[in-house]
């Protein structure tokens, strides 16, 4: 290919010769510019002026604080429509019915701007095929479509704006339209809460009619078994077994402490009696009318003796009978302490009595709330039901009169409002004639300016050749012609040989084999480590049997420690099936049809350590379209692995020529080395200079799935 040279690199375009053609041709140019230009300006003259007006309409509620429904008031300061409902209503005003009901109130049927002529481009592209004959559509469905083409309706971004625009001929039929739109859209809305108020009313009230029921029915319940159960109510919400129960515990608690309050104080006298100590100043003893004279008189008694031994002896008469005074007094003060402490007892033995009455009152009446308390379990769940549906029906009884009050009122507004009225437009928005001619004779000048340019460029003429270029005459300029079968030997002299034959140039002391040579796997294996080979590109011409060969060679350099890679170029991917026991997995026809990466492609092998490179699952054809990717593919791994293992399957040396290069060992996988096709494949590798290609044949030894040494987990 010494000989074949690229255009592309002999000439270059000369610019001033491109550029020089706009100057040759610009009278052409302006020309043709100035003619665009005219038709621009006399089309934009003569065609039909088009007005525009747009109606502005606001999505607010309508509803007072005094007119909203009483569930609504609580919701008051929420949003009322969502940016999805808001653009849902854009739909609702250019619906169908909407533009219907107006082009019936506006008679535009009978307009000429809405009848079915056609333009001269419409009656062409329906001569042509290419659009629908608007006279063969009924005359709604020609007013719609044409009324969809002038109307535009869109929200303001950002608000709750919607803008109703329609363009026409006619300035006041451009204003009515939108105006007629939003009054349309308000009505449907006014009509629309109509019909739900209606149907409400019509559901609430045989809703309340079965309700009303339900609840005499519900009330009726709780009282037949208030009866039944005895749970008559005392004063406010408890039972009557309840409140006597809680007045008897209080009085019994005042009886307990009565009685204790009783025994401390004759315990006290008792005590008193027995010591012998004073006892007047105790409460019980003050307290005794006939105890406060004997003390008195004892006082006295005692008085007069002292006054009377200032005078008399001690066994003075007088004397001797104050004495007997006083003993005789002392003696009734304290039979009278006898009594007051029997009295005491007597109250004691009283108060214990009421005691153990208010206590079996009391546990009588306890197992009575106890089954009170029980039956009002179920009677409060009977109650529970009655109020939920009272409350229902009241409920249902608000929405009824708030329902009825506004049919009858015919109040209910609709969410929105018109706030901008379209007026009749004075100026036609299209056609502008001053824009659209200067953009015409803009465009025609940069068109032809781009025709010319191109023009010169194809000519030729804007070609010059490239410094330092050289051009051999044409009979001289030879494409490499295409690989020739090889000659025989006796005729042709020997091919060179090629020095992409990595064992000669890597290991000259090992002697090449002839390729006449057998050897073993094992043999193959320790060769390739020897030889520091890179890659071994395997050659199967017996097909997928021979081709287990290259798995066993390259499982048996991963049990050596070497970090191998498989790779499977067969057409079947038997080789890679047989070391993942599944050929559905992602390989590299995915790596080449860029469907995947190398992570998702190298999958492990079931019984080594070596890794494996698949057929794939991608298309085929796809792949081989990016088959140039290949060899950079084999130098990437190359990087990552000590040794490449390729398995080509049947292909000649032509296939081998693609993925060889320095340090690639190539190996014919061979079962029978007598077989006629290898013997061809043979002699295609050693006339195309592949002298060192090495036969391994696994003839003698066995075919297991797992390598020698390794069990299959």
């Amino acid at each position: 290919m010494s000989g074949t040279r690229s255009a592309v690199n002999d000439v270059d375009v000369d610019l001033g010769q491109l550029f020089g053609a706009l100057g040759r041709y610009w009278v052409r140019i302006v020309v043709f510019a100035l003619v665009v230009a005219a038709l621009a300006f006399a089309w934009a003259i003569m065609a039909d002026p088009l007005y525009r007006a747009e109606t502005r309409l606001l999505i607010e509620a309508r509803e007072s604080v005094y007119t909203r429904p009483s569930e609504e008031r609580t919701d008051a300061d929420q949003p009322l429509l969502d940016d999805e409902a808001i653009t849902s209503q854009v739909e609702v005003i250019s619906s169908s019915d909407i533009l219907r009901d107006v082009a019936r109130d506006l008679d535009l049927a009978s307009r000429d701007e809405f009848g079915a002529e056609s333009s001269g481009l419409r009656g062409l592209l329906v001569l042509l095929g290419l659009s629908s004959d608007p006279s063969q559509a009924s005359v709604e469905e020609r007013v719609l479509g044409i009324m969809r083409e002038k109307l535009t309706v869109f929200r303001v971004e950002g608000s709750r704006v919607i803008v109703v625009r329609f363009s026409s001929h006619d300035p006041e039929l451009a204003a009515a339209v939108p105006n007629a739109i939003a009054e349309a859209y308000i009505t449907v809305q006014e009509q629309a809460k109509l019909a739900s108020n209606t149907d409400a009313t019509d559901w609430l009230e045989p809703e309340i009619a079965d309700l009303r029921q339900r609840v005499r029915e519900a009330e009726a319940r709780v009282a037949d078994y208030r009866a039944q159960a005895d749970l008559f109510m005392g004063e406010g919400t408890s039972s009557l077994s309840s409140q006597q129960l809680s007045q008897l515990s209080t009085e019994l608690t005042r009886v307990r402490a009565e009685r204790s309050t009783i025994e401390a104080r004759a315990e006290a006298i008792r005590e008193a009696l027995e010591s012998g100590r004073p006892i007047e100043a105790m409460p019980d003893v003050l307290n005794a009318p006939l105890v406060q004279r004997l003390r008195e008189r004892y006082a006295q008694l005692s008085s007069d003796r002292a006054d009377l031994s200032a005078s008399l002896l001690g066994n003075h008469p007088r004397i001797r009978a104050l004495d007997a005074q006083i003993a005789e007094t002392d003696q009734q003060l304290r039979a009278e302490m006898q009594k007051v402490l029997r009295s005491l007892e007597s109250e004691f033995t009283a108060a214990q009595a009421s005691e153990r009455q208010l206590m079996a009152d009391v546990n009588g009446l306890k197992v009575e709330t106890a089954r009170a308390e029980g039956d009002e379990v179920e009677l409060r769940a009977l109650e529970r039901e009655a109020a939920a549906q009272r409350a229902l029906l009241e409920s249902y009884l608000t929405r009824l009169r708030e329902a009825s009050a506004r049919a009858d009122r015919n109040y209910l507004p609709a969410d929105a409002r018109v706030f901008s009225r379209a007026t009749t437009p004075f100026e036609a928005y299209f056609p502008k004639v001053v824009p659209i001619t200067a953009a015409a004779l803009a465009g025609a000048l940069l068109l032809a300016a781009v025709a010319t340019l191109v023009a010169e460029l194809f000519s030729g003429r804007a070609m010059r050749p490239a410094p330092g270029a050289t051009f051999e005459p044409v009979e001289q300029v030879v494409m490499p012609a295409a690989r020739q079968e090889p000659e025989p030997v006796a005729e042709a002299p020997a091919p060179e040989p090629r020095p992409v034959v990595a064992p000669a140039a890597v290991a000259p002391e090992a002697p090449p084999l002839p390729a006449r040579e057998e050897i073993s796997v094992e043999e193959a294996a320790d060769r390739l480590v020897s030889r520091g080979a890179v890659r071994a590109v395997f050659v199967s011409p017996e097909g997928d049997d021979a081709g287990a060969t290259s798995v066993m060679v390259a499982r048996d350099l991963a049990d050596l420690g070497l970090r191998v890679l498989f790779l499977d170029l067969t057409w079947s991917g038997a080789p890679s099936s047989s070391m993942l026991e599944s050929g559905r997995y992602r390989g590299i026809t995915n790596l080449l049809a860029s469907e995947a990466q190398f992570a998702d492609v190298i999958h492990g092998d079931l019984y080594s350590d070596c890794h494996v490179i698949p057929v794939g699952t991608s298309d085929r054809s796809r792949a081989l379209r990016a088959a140039e990717r290949l060899p950079i593919i084999l130098a990437s791994l190359n990087t990552a692995y000590d040794l490449v293992v390729v398995e080509c399957g049947p292909t000649d040396a032509d296939g081998v020529n693609r993925i060889a290069e320095p340090e690639t060992a190539v190996l014919l996988s061979v079962i029978d080395p007598a077989d006629a096709v290898v013997r061809d494949v043979a002699a295609d590798l050693l006339a195309s200079g592949y002298r060192d290609v090495v036969k391994v044949s696994p003839v003698g030894q066995a075919l297991p799935l797992a390598p020698r040494g390794r069990s299959v987990a």
